[in-house]
Order: structure tokens, then sequence, then C-alpha cells
């Protein structure tokens, strides 16, 4: 059968499976925009393709892919929402048509120098927002039809998908290297402590705000910070650089964990608005055989001492970070550390399991602590609380009191 504008239907659906073929999800998004251009060349009869795709911060869209105007790609071609071709259906959001094109109606000099007669552009969208264009064109004058504009929304819908795709691959890489350059990449060597640790990202989408510091304060003690921004991917790992940085700054202004902690509260609330984080910091003293730790909605640590059964430390647990309410005063406690005895700190997703409640995990956590060498207490942890395929982010620090911090020169 002839459609009224004369193409047969088995000519329509062979447009459409070769635009909706499932092997094209297999390219990567660079390779896939190349087969997408050469396919709609071939389907529609053009001499040119291109997808251009917005700069949200510019308001300008930039050529990424082109068939038969390579150098539009080549010379990294800008144009601003509303002006030219491409700009004009950026702005109108809906397909145009240029039967006769003139320098009036084009201003990019590829299309011109190229030779192109006729245009046909359609807006490309990605969940109801604008992120690009693509247009095709002739050398000779063309009348296009409605049904070479749907085929080429068809193709729009295909280009979203993978820049979509694409957006989410370059998120996830980013968010990674982000945390993982925020996380330390040494543990410090500091006499009298011994210390292990271990990150595991929870979702293959992204990865979260969970974060674990070790850095030796002006007074020679040692600081010791984990917490928790909420939310996953790069705008929680983002947010959580920004938090672990200012806490570093804080511990230079006040000695005090609690202290430290408020000033955190409204950095939190007042700039990172909506970012509700748990966070727990200690300062410990090998040589006084002392932690002070002040716990801002964050799980308490769990402490093992040689001779007692491990339990969790005894300390406040106050609210957390950037709720934006008036709080009552944040608060510091004074934990003994005997040598021999091991502190394990932790995010939420290392007790945390669907369909149990959070006690549960807490409870096999401190039967897994012992007051062991804390590589072991480590391994011995991520072994029995299953945490090789977590569904949350882990972060773990496990700080051992050696023995030789509590030996003392004899006085003469």
């Amino acid at each position: 059968m002839v459609n009224a504008e004369g193409i047969k239907d088995d000519e329509r659906l062979r447009r459409i499976e070769a635009v909706t073929d499932a092997t094209l999800s297999r390219l990567d998004v660079a390779d896939l925009f190349d087969e997408l251009l050469d396919r709609v060349r071939d389907l529609l009869h053009v001499d040119t393709a291109a997808i251009l795709l917005m700069d949200v911060h510019a308001r300008q869209l930039v050529a990424t892919a082109a068939r038969g105007l390579e150098e539009e790609v080549r010379q990294g071609f800008r144009v601003s929402v509303g002006r030219g071709f491409a700009g004009r259906i950026a702005l109108a959001r809906r397909p145009i048509i240029i039967e006769h094109v003139s320098p009036t109606e084009v201003v990019n000099p590829v299309l011109l120098q190229t030779g192109v007669r006729s245009l046909l552009g359609v807006p490309i969208f990605a969940r109801g927002d604008l992120i690009g264009v693509l247009h095709v064109g002739t050398l000779t004058p063309r009348r296009f039809t409605a049904d070479d504009v749907r085929l080429l929304e068809l193709v729009a819908d295909r280009a979203s998908l993978a820049s979509l795709a694409r957006a989410n691959s370059l998120d996830q890489t980013a968010a990674m290297t982000l945390q993982r350059s925020l996380l330390p990449p040494k543990l410090p060597e500091v006499p009298g402590l011994e210390m292990a640790a271990r990150y595991v990202p929870g979702h293959v989408t992204g990865v979260g705000g969970d974060w674990y510091d070790v850095f030796t304060l002006p007074s020679g003690r040692t600081g010791v910070v984990i917490g928790d921004v909420s939310g996953h991917g790069l705008r929680s790992a983002v947010v959580m650089g920004r938090v672990r940085s200012a806490l570093r700054a804080y511990t230079l202004v006040s000695d005090d964990p609690a202290q430290a902690l408020t000033l955190l509260d409204r950095k939190v609330a007042h700039f990172e608005a909506g970012s509700l984080t748990t966070a727990l910091y200690a300062v410990i003293s090998p040589d006084d055989g002392t932690i002070q730790v002040s716990v801002a909605g964050h799980p308490r640590p769990v402490l093992a001492v040689p001779g007692r059964p491990g339990a969790l430390i005894e300390a406040y647990i106050d609210p957390p970070l950037g709720t934006g309410r008036r709080q009552p005063a944040r608060r510091t406690a004074m934990v003994d550390f005997p040598a021999g005895a091991v502190l394990v700190c932790y995010t939420d997703g290392l007790v945390e399991r669907r369909g149990e409640l959070i006690d549960a995990g807490i409870e096999r956590l401190i039967a897994a602590v012992a007051p062991a060498p804390a590589e072991e207490v480590c391994a011995t942890v991520m072994a029995t609380l299953d945490a090789e395929h977590p569904t949350d982010d882990i972060a773990l620090l496990a700080i051992r009191h050696t023995a030789s911090a509590a030996v003392r020169e004899p006085v003469a």
C-alpha cells in the first residue's frame, strides 16, 4: 500500500526498523551517533546530517557529530539558542523546514560553503528538557514531507537515549574519580596507632557521599572523621568534597570536636541546603589513651578492649548536619582508649539490610570486632557482614591503639 505522501508501508516499516534496531544499543555513544547519521542519510536520501548538543551553561548548541558536514565538528561550531537554523529550532522546540537556504536564515558558514539548498531539523528532548538539535540537508532543492519529519523525530529520540547514557556515564566516572581522590590514598603513620580502611561503592549507577578522613592536628593528636552525605551520584560526591574540606578547616579553628561540628552544621545548612549529612569527628590521643568524640546523627563506633566484649561507645548522638533547625548545643564525649583496644567507625551501608532492623546489623558488627590488628579487623568485619555486594555505599575505618604507645620512659 502507498500512503498519501507516496511512501509504501513496507518502506516506512524499513525506515523504522533501521532506526530502532536493537544492535545500535551495543555501540558506544560516539559510534551510535555516527551510525544513526549514516542511516538517516540513507533512509531520507539526504546529503548532510548533524547533531548539535546543548551547552546549558552557555545556552549554545555545539556541533557534536556530522556526516557531510564534518568540518562543523572539527571547528567546534557553536550557535546560540535563537540564532541561525539550529538555534531557531532550539528556541521554538519544534521541527523547522527551510526549502530554500539563504544566508539570512543560516549562520553556519560550513552549511553555506557546502552548498546545502534545503534543510529539515528537529529538537532532541530528554526527560522533557531540550538537549540538542538534529538536522539534515540536501544539495538540491527538496520538499520534506510529514513522514520525513516523523522519521527524523524518531532518530532524535534514539539520539536522546544515547545522550542520557553518555551523561550518566560521565557523571558516574566523574563522581568515582572525585570520591576516590578525596579518600586518603594512604592512611598516615601515627606513633601508637595502627589503621586500616575499606570503601565499597554500593550503586552501579553512581557513588554516594560516604567518606572517611584521618589527619594530624596542630596539637599532634590525630583527627578522625567518617560521614555520609545523603543521596548518590556526582552531586553527592561534590557536596561530600566540600563538607570534608570545610570540616578540615574547622578542626584548625577549635580543638573541641563538638564546636567543629557546630561550625560545619551552619555551613551545610546555609550552603548545602537539602543535603542532610551525618558525621562523626573524633580526636585521638594515644599518649593519653583517650578519644574525644562528637556524633552528628551518625552510627556510634564500636570499641573492643582486651578482656572485655565489644560495645558501642558511650557518646551523645546529636542531630545530623544541615537540618536548618535551631539545635541544642552539640556535645563531646571522652572515651578511654587503652593499649590494645580497637575503634571501628563505619557508615550505615555496612549494617543496614532490607527487611530487618538496623539493630540486627549492629549486633553482628559488635560480635565481629575483636582487639586484633586493624587490617585483620577490617577483613573479618567485611566477611562477617557480607559486604562484598552491598546495596549502599560502605566506609569502614579500624584504628588500633598499639601496646607500644602505652610504654613510658622511666622518670629520672
